[in-house]
């Protein structure tokens, strides 16, 4: 991911924030014997720190990539919107469309989960966290309704060694049209548009 450095995040703090209220991404890993890579949507739960867990289905094909090679990605990306042409110049004949985006990536190393108290752990807390208001039976490796399903799946608990943190909202240019950009935001109402002009105030009054 290329990261100007107008785009970049100002502090670790500026990432973390935005991450906290996402749990949602892609694991990836490189492909085995010359493969392309592997690339996973699903759910994780991140410590804010230094680790994120999660669960996949046994026979999911990540597992043979990761203990060929437990370097892996956890990509994430919100608060997008197209932004055309028109809207970041005055003629028509120079101006130039661009995406708005904030983006998050962390290279981590994984660790595969294969013991049973290590897999319920895991579920324990990712079910604390996507359900904080209950709703689910007991959780535990020898007891509860989920016991008989733990063989179905493995666990990863995922050391985070490195991130990289984008948010791409014309800082570097003028005021004047970072605010014109946000009405058009306004006025516009795509899925997405209210998230990135969120992002854009934000930036702008930093």
């Amino acid at each position: 991911m290329l990261i100007h450095p107008w785009d970049a995040a100002d502090d670790t703090g500026e990432w973390q924030t935005w991450l906290r209220t996402r749990d949602f991404g892609q694991l990836t890993a490189n492909g085995v014997n010359g493969g392309p890579p592997v690339v996973v949507p699903t759910h994780f739960l991140f410590d804010g720190d230094e680790e994120i867990v999660l669960h996949l289905a046994r026979p999911n094909p990540i597992w043979a990539a990761l203990e060929a090679n437990p370097a892996t990605v956890v990509s994430v990306h919100d608060d997008y919107a197209y932004i055309p042409s028109t809207w970041r110049s005055d003629s028509p004949d120079d101006g130039v469309p661009t995406s708005y985006y904030a983006a998050v990536q962390l290279t981590c190393r994984a660790r595969i989960v294969d013991d049973r108290e290590g897999k319920a752990d895991i579920l324990r807390r990712q079910l604390a966290h996507h359900q904080p208001d209950g709703g689910y039976g007991e959780m535990a490796a020898d007891a509860g309704p989920y016991r008989r399903m733990l063989s179905a799946i493995r666990g990863l608990r995922l050391e985070v060694v490195d991130v990289r943190a984008k948010f791409k909202y014309d800082d570097r240019r003028p005021v004047e049209l970072r605010e014109r950009i946000r009405d058009a935001l306004t006025g516009r109402g795509l899925p997405g548009d209210e998230g990135a002009k969120a992002q854009l105030i934000r930036r702008m009054t930093r």
